[in-house]
C-alpha cells in the first residue's frame, strides 16, 4: 500500500524481507578450512561489506533453512512454458499436474533422497521435502551448520535490521558424493532474517490509526473543484477522490458488466501471500462488504492458512501489525473486483524467508489459480539477492507457468528508483517483479467520472507542490517528485520471447547489446489519490474501533488485476494461467486501453488532516501532478516502461475468453 511521500508498506519492509531470503552482511571472522578439498555451493554474501558485524551466533542457537535442488531440462520447461501459455499454440492452456511437472522437470526422487540422506548423516534434521522436491528444509544448531558448510554463522546489522549471515563462502565437505554435488543448487534462508530468541505465539493489536482521502475532496474524479486554492498552469484544479469504492472500480474496469452475466469469479480462487494475519479480519470484512453493497463471503470462500502456536518470528523487525492493512486491502481489493471467487489469505510467519517459502507451497500445493503479492524484496542487484535466492524464485515461477497458475508481483512505488531522476545511476527495476513467469502490474492514476465510467487513466508518477507562506500560490509546481509505479529494465534476466518486437530497444537494450526483460507488464489504479477506500480496525486516540481510508500504491494494482484475471477466468471457463503472453497478444486491441501521457499539466488539490486523524489541527494542502515527467518513466504510445501494455479495458473478458 502507499501514501504519498512514503514507499509501500510492504515494500518499506524490503529491508528485512530482501535479508530474509538470501542476503548476508560485513565480515566478522573466518572459518578455519576442514582438511582436503571442498565444495563451494554458495558464494559469501556480497552485501557483508554494508551492515555492521555484531557477533557469532550462539554455538546452541537452532536454525532453519532450506536446500535448493536444481530443476532438470530447464531449456525443455521453458520451451513448454512458450507451448502451454501462447494463445495461438495448440497446446495452449493444457497446463502439468504436479505429477506431471516432477516426473518432467522436478529433481529426481533419487536425488532428493540423496540430499535428504547426506543432510541426516551431518548432524541436520529434515523436517520435510516441498511436494515439487526443490527444497529440503532441514534445521540444525550454528555448531553443525559452523562445521557442515565450513562457515561462521553471525549476527549484523543492516538498515536498521538484525539479521544473520554466514560470513563465508558455504562449501560440502569433501568426499560429499558426486549425486548430491550435482543435485544441490544452493542454500535458501541460511544468511536471512532476524536472531529471535523467541518467536512470538502472539502478534500485537490493531495498528496505530490513520485517516487519508479526507474533505474537502471528490466523490468521483473532478467533481469538486478547489476554488478556495491557488490557481496552478492558469487554471484552478479539482479536489483529489476521497477515495474509489468498489462499484466505480468495478464499473470503470467493465467488471460490473460481467457480474451481470453471471461471470463473479465463481469456480476460481485467489491467493493472498503476506506477512501475519490481522485477528480483527473477519469482522472487517464483513462491515466492508455490507457498508459498500458486496456480498458477504459465504462459508469457505474465505479462509486463512496461518502458523499455529508459536509460529510467527521477526514480529517487531517486520513491523507485525503494519502488515494487517496490507491483508486488509488485498482481500477486500479482490473482493471487490471477483466477489464471487474464493479467496485464500496465506499468512506467512514472518516477512523473511517465512514468505519466500509461504509464497513456495503455495505454488507446490496448487492452492489457487491465482497468487497476488503485493510486496517486494528490493531491486535486483544479484550482489544483494545472491544467487540460489534468485534461482529458488526462478524456479519456482516456472512451475507456475507450467501449472497454469497466474503469478502477479507489484512493481514497487519508487518508479525507477532514481528519486525522481535525481540519481541516474541508481536506474533499476524491482525483484521479483521482473521474473519472465510472473505478472509484473504497474500503477496508474485512474479517472472515474460521474457515471462510474472509465474516463481517462495515466501511468502514476507522482510530484507534490507545497502552499506558499502566504497561501495564495503553489511553490515552484510540478514540486518534488515523490512516488510512482515501477518499471523499466532487469538487469538479471533476458527478455522473454512475449516480449520480442514490443519493448523498445531503448528499454531492452538499456544496459548493453543483450536485450533484457522490461517491466511492467500490464498496470491498474495504483495512484493513492486516485485509490480505494478500505475499511480496518485501527486504533485511534479515542478508542479501537473500525473506520475507512482511502490507500493505493502497487500493493492496491497487483490485487485489483488478480481479481480481474479471475472473472476473466471465470467466462473462460479455465484458468488463463501465465497470462503475460496473452496480455501481449492483446497490445492494439479494443480489449486494453494504450496509456499516453497527458498532452497538458494535469493536476489535484490533495487534502490531509495536519495530525493524520481529525481536522482539530488544521488542514494541510498540496498540488499533485499526475505522471510527472521527472522520472524517466513514460507513458507513450504501444508498450512503455510506465504502464506495460496498458490497463485492462471493459473488452478484456470477451478477448480473453475467446483464446
Amino acid at each position: 500500500m502507499q501514501q504519498p511521500s512514503s514507499r509501500t508498506k510492504a515494500i518499506a519492509l524490503a529491508a528485512a524481507g530482501t535479508l530474509a531470503a538470501g542476503m548476508g552482511l560485513a565480515s566478522v571472522g573466518t572459518a578455519s578450512a576442514a582438511p582436503g578439498p571442498r565444495h563451494t555451493v554458495q558464494a559469501r554474501p556480497a552485501w557483508l561489506a554494508k551492515a555492521h558485524a555484531k557477533g557469532a551466533l550462539p554455538k546452541t542457537e537452532g536454525l532453519s533453512f532450506s536446500i535448493l535442488l536444481g530443476m532438470r531440462d530447464q531449456a525443455g520447461a521453458n520451451a513448454e512454458v512458450r507451448a502451454l501459455s501462447d494463445p495461438s499454440s495448440a497446446s495452449y492452456g493444457k497446463w502439468l499436474s504436479l505429477g506431471q511437472f516432477n516426473a518432467a522437470y522436478g529433481p529426481s526422487k533419487a536425488d532428493v533422497a540423496a540430499v535428504s540422506a547426506w543432510a541426516k548423516s551431518q548432524g541436520l534434521r529434515v523436517s520435510s521435502v516441498a511436494p515439487s522436491g526443490m527444497l529440503v528444509n532441514v534445521s540444525g544448531s550454528t555448531n553443525t551448520v559452523n562445521r557442515v558448510f565450513a562457515t561462521k554463522m553471525a549476527s549484523y546489522s543492516f538498515h536498521g535490521v538484525t539479521v544473520r549471515s554466514n560470513t563465508t563462502a558455504l562449501t560440502l565437505p569433501a568426499g560429499t558424493s558426486a549425486t548430491v554435488l550435482s543435485a544441490v543448487k544452493g542454500v535458501v534462508g541460511l544468511d536471512t532474517g532476524a536472531t529471535v530468541k523467541k518467536p512470538a505465539d502472539t502478534l500485537p493489536g490493531p495498528p496505530p490509526g490513520g485517516r487519508y482521502g479526507v474533505q474537502p475532496c471528490s466523490s468521483y474524479y473532478g467533481q469538486k473543484i478547489a476554488k478556495d486554492q491557488p490557481s496552478a498552469y492558469g487554471k484552478k484544479w479539482p479536489y483529489a477522490v476521497c477515495g474509489y469504492t468498489p462499484k466505480q472500480l468495478q464499473s470503470a474496469y467493465g467488471v460490473d458488466k460481467q457480474l451481470k452475466k453471471g461471470y463473479s469469479g465463481k469456480g476460481q480462487t485467489v491467493v493472498i501471500t503476506d506477512a501475519f494475519a490481522a485477528p480483527t479480519i473477519a469482522a472487517d470484512l464483513s462491515k466492508y462488504n455490507s457498508k459498500y453493497g458486496l456480498p458477504q463471503f459465504k462459508k469457505g470462500q474465505f479462509t486463512q492458512q496461518t502458523p499455529g502456536p508459536d509460529g510467527y518470528d521477526l514480529v517487531n523487525e517486520c513491523g507485525g501489525n503494519g502488515w494487517y492493512g496490507e491483508e486488509t486491502l488485498d482481500v477486500e481489493a479482490v473482493h471487490s473486483m471477483a466477489p464471487g471467487a474464493k479467496i485464500v489469505y496465506a499468512g506467512a510467519p514472518d516477512c523473511a524467508s517465512g514468505l519466500d517459502n509461504t509464497w513456495a507451497a503455495a505454488i507446490d500445493n496448487h492452492t489457487g489459480d491465482v497468487i497476488t503479492n503485493s510486496w517486494s524484496d528490493g531491486v535486483d542487484d544479484i550482489a544483494d539477492l545472491g544467487q540460489s535466492y534468485i534461482d529458488f524464485y526462478q524456479q519456482y515461477s516456472t512451475e507456475a507457468a507450467l501449472r497454469g497458475i497466474t503469478v502477479n508481483f507489484s512493481t514497487g512505488d519508487d518508479g525507477d528508483e532514481t528519486a525522481g531522476g535525481t540519481k541516474l545511476a541508481d536506474k533499476t527495476v524491482g525483484f521479483p517483479s521482473d521474473l519472465p513467469y510472473v505478472t509484473g502490474v504497474g500503477g496508474t492514476s485512474l479517472d472515474v467520472n460521474k457515471k462510474g465510467a472509465w474516463a481517462g487513466e495515466w501511468g502514476w508518477q507522482n510530484a507534490y507542490a507545497q502552499l506558499s507562506a502566504d497561501g495564495k500560490s503553489w511553490m515552484s509546481p510540478p514540486g518534488s517528485y515523490s512516488s510512482g509505479g515501477g518499471g523499466g529494465t532487469s538487469q538479471l534476466f533476458a527478455q522473454p520471447w512475449y516480449q520480442k518486437g514490443v519493448v523498445p530497444s531503448s528499454v531492452a537494450n538499456y544496459y548493453g547489446s543483450t536485450p533484457m526483460r522490461a517491466i511492467p507488464d500490464i498496470s491498474t489504479v495504483g495512484d493513492p489519490n486516485t485509490g480505494l477506500v478500505v475499511g480496518e480496525t485501527q486504533a485511534f486516540p479515542d478508542g479501537t474501533y473500525w473506520d475507512t481510508y482511502r490507500i493505493g500504491g502497487t500493493s492496491l494494482s497487483s490485487p485489483v488485476m488478480a481479481g480481474i484475471v479471475a472473472v476473466a477466468s471465470s467466462r473462460a471457463h479455465h484458468a488463463l494461467g501465465f497470462i503475460n503472453p496473452l496480455y501481449y497478444s492483446l497490445m492494439n486491441t479494443p480489449a486494453v486501453h494504450d496509456l499516453k501521457a497527458p498532452t497538458q499539466p494535469l493536476s489535484q488539490v490533495r487534502t490531509d488532516d495536519v495530525n493524520g486523524l481529525d481536522s482539530s489541527g488544521g488542514l494541510h494542502f498540496e498540488l499533485q501532478r499526475l505522471d510527472v515527467q521527472s522520472s524517466t518513466l513514460h507513458d507513450t504510445p504501444g508498450w512503455d516502461s510506465e504502464t506495460g501494455v496498458g490497463s485492462p479495458a471493459a473488452l478484456f473478458f470477451q478477448f480473453a475468453a475467446r483464446r
